[in-house]
This record gives C-alpha cells, structure tokens and sequence, in this order.
C-alpha cells in the first residue's frame, strides 16, 4: 500500500474515469441530487462520498484517490486475518502481501472511482462470515448485512459476493440455522438495494458502449482461474475449521462466472465490476506460499523460512516495472488535466471552444479555469442546470450557423490514434464548418487527448482546398 501513497504525490494527473467523480463532486448536494435522477444514479452512494470528503479535504488528485488506497489497505488487512484464520500466519501474510501485488489491485488503488471501496467491502464481509461460521453472534450479522448492503449501493453488482458466499456455506456443509439467518439478512440487504437496481436499470444507455462477451476478453480471467485453482490443490485444511478454498475459490469464480453468463444476453463483463474476486486469488495464493513452506520444513529448516520472503521479493522484483509504469503520467491515454494545461497555453482572449464528442467536454469541467475566457458555442445549456455530466448541445443547424462567426476556435478532441470516425449529427456538423470555414494553426496531441487552434480563412469556403492544412 506504501506504492500507492507514493503515487498519489507524483502523479497529477486526472483520467477520463476519474473526471465524472471530479466534476460531480465538486456540485452542491443538491445539483448532485439533480443529476442522479437523470444519470449516474449507479454511483450515486460514492459520488456523495466524494463530495464530502472534497468539501472537508478541498478538491485535488490526493483526495480524489486517497479514498481508493485507504480502501485497499482494508481488503489486505481482511485477508491477512483470514488467512492467518484459516491456514495460519504463513497463510495469512502471503495473502495480504499477494493482494497488494496483484496488477489489477494495484491499478485501482490509485483510481477515483468505486471499485476499490467495493473490495473492501467484500473483504469484509467475508471476513464477517468466516467469524460467524466459528462463532455465530447477533452483531456479526448486523455487521455483514450493513456491509454487504453498503457494498451494494457502491455498485450492486457487488451483491455476486453473496452468491460466492452461498457456495462456501455449501461446501463447509453450514447448519439450517446457519442457512437460515444467512438468507435472512441478505434478502434485506438485496431489498435495500432494490430500488437502486430498478432505477439504475431506467439509465441503461449509459453501459451500451460495453461490448459483447467475446473469448478473447475471457483469456486473463481464465488464467487467473488457473492460477487459483493451482492454489486450491495445494491447501492443506485446517481440522476443525473451514478450509481456504472452500472461501476462496468460490469468491474468485462464482462472480466470475455469474457475470459472463448474464453477458451472453446483456453485455456488462468488465473486471473491474468482479475486482474483488482478487480476494480469492490472493488467499489461495498465500496458502499455497505457506504450503510450500510447511512441506519443505521437514527436510530443509533454514531453506524453508526462506520460502515466503523469496517468493515475494522475486514477485516484487518483477513487477516492479510494472507498478513504476502504472505510476506515470504516461501510463494511460486520456489525460484531462494534460490537455486543460494545453488549452490554457494556446487559447487567446475571446476564443471560442468546441469538443468531439462532446464528452470531451469534461476537459473544462474539471479545470475551468484554463478555459476563462473561452466561449463555449455549442452548450445550450450547461451540465448543472441540465443534470447531466456534459450538458445539453444547442442542435446542429445551430452549431454550424455559430460556427462561422468567430475568429478563432480552439477544439478538443481524441488524439488520433485512439479518435472514432464522428457519428453523432452535432459532430459532424463541427467538423464540416471547420473544413469549410477555417484553417489549423496549431495543433497539439497529449496522452491521448488532441487540441487543435482554427483560424477563420479570409474567404469563406475555400477552406478545404487549402494545402498542407491538419484535418480536425
């Protein structure tokens, strides 16, 4: 968890996933309000969260992640306890250690976004039902409900966790009581979360850019499945006690699992909804470093306490580039603040600005003082009065007449390797009027974002035989 302090303080950078949290955390409780009954609502839980902790801590990339870090030093402390649980303290702190070095957590715990307090939820929670499968008390099950109905208001594809957690009280062979109290108390979670569901489910154009469940994008989780499955053969149970991987596998596969078949009707497999399934990776891991210890104890004492320090030295040895690359600016390709900073260098009073496509426009929101002075001529109504993220565009007969009458534009749009072909009407309308009507006279490409300034050509129309000139 120290790599993702250090983070923190190096990189000052905001992403395009990260910019929706900035922006709406930055709006009154009311505007937040307004927004969530239009779109978002899914977040809704974190970004009043965000908001609260800009309004005590002030608004900054430390803020904005800091959440993210102190929420994964939580999952790592609760799956050091379960291992230490379950299959000792060898088991224990090679799982927390595992954790901390697993790519995926290691990406999101430096991301300003949800995820990672997702995880630490689930962490949690399963460490409460390990505790109640030992010894069963009324506020351990108060403390899983909360936590599990917590978890589903963050996201509620989180509420997988409970079908994992069926399956481990299958496999430890739990009492009817067990059974009973346990359907209890997540029916009133799950009915907590209900309504979210069902209104979250109204915005559902918000997840159609997620693609269809192809088997390519099975590929890593399916080598994360051996991997643990590799873990799952090493364990060694307890006597007496729920073993491993009757807690782990079940957390790594069953959400896993679960969420690729709903994708086979309605596309929503992304890893980061399944994150904490690294729980259960990072157990088995642990227990199988342990059990390796424990089989080379016998024959070779001294080589055998060297097992666990070697093992994960050498995994931090080589991701160790990897974990300095995640830490970089250069390390993702949708930079906002990267390309507010451009935009201030190259803009000139009395400029005005366009976005392609206008989701680009969160490029001012998050940094709105490096674009004082620009008018924005396509916005017909701003983000906060339309309670939306990125406002409401005037139509594209409008943007074209309004398009012609300025001096100078600066536009922000996708840098080309990663930019799609326009599609939407208004986009197209900005470009044609920009062919016709204007020529570059500087253009800038930062990680992954491009800003382009237009001079208006002296005679109109005789733009797009203009040579040498940068398409926008």
């Amino acid at each position: 968890m120290g790599l993702g302090l250090w983070g923190l303080s190096r990189e000052h950078s905001v992403w395009r996933d990260e910019a929706a949290t900035w922006q709406v955390a930055r709006r009154s409780t009311a505007d937040i309000w307004h927004l969530l009954g239009q779109v978002d609502a899914v977040h809704g839980l974190y970004y009043l969260l965000m908001h609260a902790v800009f309004t005590c801590f002030g608004p900054g990339t430390t803020a904005l992640r800091l959440p993210s870090v102190l929420a994964m030093a939580v999952a790592a402390a609760c799956v050091t306890a379960i291992g230490q649980r379950l299959a000792g303290n060898r088991a224990g702190l090679g799982a927390g250690l595992a954790l901390g070095l697993l790519p995926a957590v290691q990406f999101h715990l430096q991301e300003g976004r949800p995820y990672a307090l997702v995880m630490a939820g689930a962490a949690v929670s399963t460490l409460l039902l390990v505790g109640l499968l030992e010894r069963p008390a009324p506020w351990r099950w108060a403390a899983y409900g909360v936590t599990v109905l917590l978890c589903g208001l963050l996201n509620w594809l989180s509420l997988l966790v409970l079908a994992a957690h069926a399956v481990t009280l299958c496999r430890v062979r739990a009492r009817p009581g067990t059974w009973a109290r346990w359907a209890a108390v997540s029916a009133v979670a799950v009915a907590g979360t209900a309504p979210l569901i069902l209104f979250s489910l109204r915005q559902s154009e918000q997840i159609s850019w997620i693609p269809p469940l192809t088997w390519h994008m099975l590929i890593g989780p399916a080598i994360l499945l051996a991997i643990g499955t590799l873990g799952a053969l090493l364990d060694r149970p307890r006597p007496g006690a729920p073993s491993v991987t009757a807690v782990a596998l079940p957390l790594l596969a069953v959400p896993l699992v679960v969420l690729a078949a709903v994708s086979l009707f309605k596309p929503l497999f992304l890893d980061r909804y399944i994150l904490f399934g690294h729980l259960g990776l990072a157990l088995l891991i642990g227990t199988a470093l342990a059990t390796a210890v424990h089989a080379a104890r016998p024959r070779f004492l001294r080589a055998a306490t060297l097992i666990l320090p070697l093992a994960l030295l050498a995994a931090t040895a080589a991701l160790l580039p990897y974990s300095l690359a995640r830490r970089s600016p250069e390390s993702r390709v949708d930079d906002v603040l990267a390309a507010a900073d451009r935009v201030h260098h190259l803009k000139r009073p009395g400029d005005a600005v366009l976005f392609i496509p206008a989701a680009r426009r969160d490029t001012a929101l998050v940094s709105p003082g490096a674009f004082t002075g620009l008018r924005d001529i396509a916005l017909a109504e701003s983000p906060v009065a339309s309670g939306t993220l990125k406002g409401v565009e005037a139509t594209p007969g409008r943007i074209a007449t309004a398009i012609p009458h300025c001096a100078r534009i600066v536009l922000v749009t996708d840098a080309p390797d990663v930019a799609k072909p326009a599609s939407a009407r208004r986009d197209k309308a900005k470009k044609a009027a920009l062919r016709a009507y204007f020529t570059p006279v500087a253009d800038e490409t930062v990680r992954g974002r491009r800003v382009t300034v237009y001079e208006r050509l002296p005679e109109p129309g005789r733009g797009p035989s203009r040579s040498g000139r940068l398409q926008p």
